[in-house]
């Protein structure tokens, strides 16, 4: 990769490639000594996430123009997760990240780019930019297309959560359409710490993001200027051959889960995380969110952990804000794309203590913005968000009531079929199970539309909504489908949670279990062809980070 030169481009070899670029519109001494940028565009007009990306990728390319370089933008792959919510076909969203990879890995490929420039704004689409910039390890960077402002509903701030709450608590048409009308003022990543502006966040902690840049509202100005600068930023990152593999170490990904225990981000953040790791052949594992899960309190009060939206974490600095307050905890050493390192740069980063950003020795919560939870129900690990859990339900019992799909659970919850003091236990909806791990909505949601969230858990081998928030035991593993524990719950048995030691426990005696396991019968695969189905076959387990990764983590 990255032939950047006379070897590639000149001579009698190259002929053949001038002219194709040359018919598609670039110019003779473009093609010959300027370094070819391509540009991934996860552009899409139906979704608020990626609707405006158009223009940010015509700024980028400015930039790559006006640095030397040629920029070659592309499509990628992109999905908004809130289109299929609720129905079977969320499954299809955790692939995605896959798909998006293997897509940016086959055109920069072909194509022999010298380095890649990304505009990617939401969910996995964002984790499978990174994921692709491993794999590929050339000069690579990413441009976040921003935060989606809150809306104003009848004087309160709402967020496109608070629509599926009012659906299920019983809300009119007619308030409903009124809500819908004001909960969505503009394009960006929903407003919230889900997965979309968590992945953003994070990006400028991977060094794949310009710092200061990633959360800075799709609607302001500066989201362009900061693009435009951006593409100037990339030919330089290809000058220097400043490669991935340079940029991201094991202290890299040990800030990254340093930062996103403080800012109490999305659960899937733990998938994409643990995916980067594998891809990039460096040992990260649960036992490092273990680890810091001990040491990291929350300090950041964006929802669902506090009142604040990702807009109001901009103006209060943003990432290099939060990384100020974690200055004493980090790995300072490691380097940035900007050729500093992170103690460098965060001498000039000045932050101040409030109600939405407090420092390390004064958390929002005295409890980390993630936990991992061990027990015969998830021997190998389970995740749940504690600042997300009411206080009554941080260390909760209860029997469970078992259920196979998302929709099946949600049909009980809406017929009161469960009450105070169950756990749901929903399984085969992991990675192979339904497969691609969905992202639960309908049943999470009911729950808090009807305010159960605070006398009902719910324990899946699924994936959560980064909004979400109850006592949401998720990533269960082994799960259901590789014959993990939770295959075997019944109707009835008593579950424990403890959020505060991290336990989740099925009390089943172990003869019982073996019992039980005598009788169960693996099911088939719930698809027999197409991405799913490679995805299930291919797919490392939720531990591992889920990812398309059938390869040994050191392999090249």
């Amino acid at each position: 990769m990255g032939k950047y030169g006379p070897e590639f481009w000149n001579g009698e070899s190259g002929a053949h490639r001038r002219v194709m670029m040359k018919a598609a519109g670039y110019g003779n001494l473009d093609i010959r000594t300027k370094p070819h940028i391509g540009v991934p565009n996860s552009f899409q007009e139906g979704s608020p996430g990626t609707a405006h990306l158009r223009q940010i990728a015509e700024t980028v390319k400015q930039g790559i123009w006006a640095a030397g370089g040629i920029p070659v933008e592309f499509g990628i792959s992109a999905t908004c997760s809130n289109i299929p919510n609720g129905v079977e076909e969320m499954k299809y969203e955790q692939v995605l990240r896959d798909i998006v990879c293997m897509s940016v890995e086959a055109v920069s490929k072909v194509h022999q780019f010298d380095g890649i420039c990304m505009i990617a704004s939401c969910d996995n689409i964002i984790a499978g930019c990174y994921q692709a910039v491993a794999r590929l390890d050339i000069p690579a960077m990413v441009v976040t297309g921003g935060c989606m402002s809150a809306g104003n509903y009848c004087g309160q701030q709402v967020v496109e959560a608070d629509v599926d709450v009012a659906r299920f608590s019983g809300k009119s048409n007619e308030e409903l359409m009124e809500l819908e009308e004001c909960v969505c003022p503009t394009c960006g990543a929903c407003p919230s710490m889900g997965t979309a502006n968590t992945m953003q966040l994070m990006g400028e902690i991977f060094n794949l993001v310009l710092p200061g840049t990633s959360c800075i509202p799709a609607v302001d100005s500066l989201k362009i200027r900061k693009a435009r600068e951006a593409g100037m930023h990339m030919v330089e990152m290809v000058k220097q051959n400043m490669r991935p593999s340079q940029l991201i170490t094991r202290e890299t990904l040990l800030n990254a889960i340093i930062f996103d225990m403080a800012i109490a981000g999305s659960t899937n953040a733990l998938l994409h995380i643990l995916a980067m790791g594998y891809e990039l052949g460096i040992d990260i594992s649960m036992e490092d969110f273990e680890k810091y899960a001990k040491e990291i309190r929350c300090i950041v009060g964006v929802i669902p952990s506090g009142p604040y939206t990702i807009k109001d974490l901009y103006h209060a600095g943003g990432a290099l804000a939060v990384m100020k307050m974690l200055e004493s905890k980090l790995f300072l050493d490691v380097p940035t794309m900007t050729g500093t390192t992170w103690g460098e740069l965060l001498k000039h980063v000045h932050a101040k203590s409030s109600d939405l950003l407090r420092s390390l020795d004064n958390p929002l919560y005295d409890l980390p913005g993630l936990q991992i939870l061990r027990g015969n129900l998830a021997p190998n690990g389970a995740i749940i968000r504690p600042t997300g859990v009411p206080e009554e339900m941080r260390v909760f019992r209860g029997k469970a009531k078992c259920f196979d799909n998302d929709t099946k659970a949600y049909n009980a919850i809406v017929a009161g079929e469960i009450v105070p003091g169950d756990v749901i236990v929903m399984r085969y909806e992991g990675c192979k199970g339904a497969p691609g791990m969905k992202e639960l909505m309908l049943s999470n949601d009911a729950l808090v539309a009807r305010g159960l969230h605070k006398s009902v858990g719910l324990v899946t081998d699924a994936r959560f909504s980064g909004f979400s928030h109850g006592a949401l035991v998720g990533h269960v593993s082994p799960e259901a489908y590789d014959g993990g524990v939770i295959a075997l719950a019944e109707d009835g048995d008593y579950v424990t949670v403890d959020t505060i030691k991290g336990v989740v426990n099925l009390e089943v005696s172990d003869e019982e279990l073996v019992a039980r396991r005598e009788k169960w019968v693996c099911p088939p695969l719930k698809e027999q062809k197409g991405c799913l189905n490679i995805f299930a076959r291919t797919c490392r387990p939720a531990h591992e980070g889920g990812a398309m990764q059938p390869w040994d983590r050191d392999a090249k």
